[in-house]
């Protein structure tokens, strides 16, 4: 029992080092790409948003509630007209917020995307510093250990199961 708790204890240790190594900081030119991606995502939000506000405001035409309750009968259609005006500018209100919150975050995106891209022509200006450079190098020797290094684990767990299991027969 103890084998197995020291192999099962040994790869998560593997497990982990080895994610630890393949995370690195994210160059100035990767920020700009995921803000630029999440700057799509609130242009799209906007897009459905300012749709949605065009229907209300054509939703909330007198006309157009009185349409609306056409086939509802009542000894107060004033009412039924009120509520339903009221809740279409609840909701165009609501839209409305909703709008401001998205365009003060596309602004705010859209600054964040140019520091980056400042940045990042910063970077390429510069080339690849020393310290880059070694980390580009390690990079490359330490996926070339990690490749040979899994391997070779994934070979000693086979052998080292397959001699408990010999070891074991014999006893």
């Amino acid at each position: 029992m103890k084998f197995k708790a020291r192999l099962v204890l040994f790869s998560l240790l593997f497990t982990f080092i080895i994610s630890a190594q393949a995370q690195q900081p994210p160059t100035a030119a990767e920020s700009a790409e995921k803000l630029r991606a999440q700057l799509l995502e609130v242009q799209t939000k906007e897009e459905a948003l300012r749709a949605r506000a065009q229907q209300l405001d054509e939703a909330l035409k007198p006309e157009n509630i009185e349409r609306s309750l056409a086939g509802v009968g009542s000894t107060r259609p004033e009412d039924l007209r009120e509520n339903r005006r009221r809740q279409l500018q609840i909701e165009r209100d609501s839209v409305e917020s909703q709008l401001k919150l998205l365009e003060a975050s596309r602004t705010h995106l859209e600054a964040a995307i140019r520091d980056a891209d400042a940045h990042a022509y910063q970077e390429s200006a510069r080339g690849p510093s020393p310290i880059n450079q070694m980390t580009i190098e390690s990079d490359r020797g330490t996926r070339w250990l990690i490749s040979g290094g899994i391997g070779g684990v994934v070979g000693a767990l086979v052998a080292g199961i397959f001699v408990h299991r010999r070891l074991k027969r014999r006893a």
